[in-house]
């Protein structure tokens, strides 16, 4: 009887010892974009790399420019989950966006790398493009007006 007691402690210390490995010690992440974007940008040289390394190193582009192809962009955005203090919402560790422009050759000859703390000074434009296509015309939305009155009667 001695013994099946202590085989039933050594049971479920085992049990727990099993449970308590499963716990991760590290940050749940939560990753878009390319890992490690700072880490690799650095060994792209200007003047050096060409398309064909950049390809290596980051893989395709993430994001053309509309005006040139001959400019890439990559994003990287990192999610932690936040301590006691923030309930467990989702906080943004990193966030960075590198830039690569390439000459008519294909060899890199700029590359920037802008992280969160550069991203806030960015200045974006106030203008606001008005598309005249979408826009309803008077009568489409006299109609839908007659509709939603006709739909609010039934009920």
């Amino acid at each position: 009887m001695r013994a099946n007691f202590k085989n039933h402690k050594i049971f479920k210390y085992l049990i727990l010892f099993v449970i308590l490995i499963g716990c991760q010690l590290q940050d749940t992440k939560k990753t878009h974009g390319i890992i490690y974007l700072e880490n690799r940008s650095k060994t792209l040289k200007i003047d050096v790399s060409n398309k064909n390394d950049v390809i290596k190193v980051l893989g395709k582009p993430q994001i053309k420019s509309f005006d040139d192809d001959n400019v890439w962009i990559y994003a990287e955005r990192v999610l932690t989950k936040g301590k006691f203090h923030k309930l467990g919402k989702n906080i943004l560790k990193d966030n960075n966006i590198l830039t690569l422009k390439f000459n008519k050759y294909g060899i890199l000859i700029d590359k920037q790398l802008i992280d969160k703390t550069k991203i806030n000074k960015i200045t974006f434009s106030k203008k606001i493009t008005e598309n005249e296509v979408s826009q309803k015309s008077f009568v489409i939305t006299f109609l839908e007006s007659i509709r939603q009155k006709m739909y609010e009667s039934k009920k």
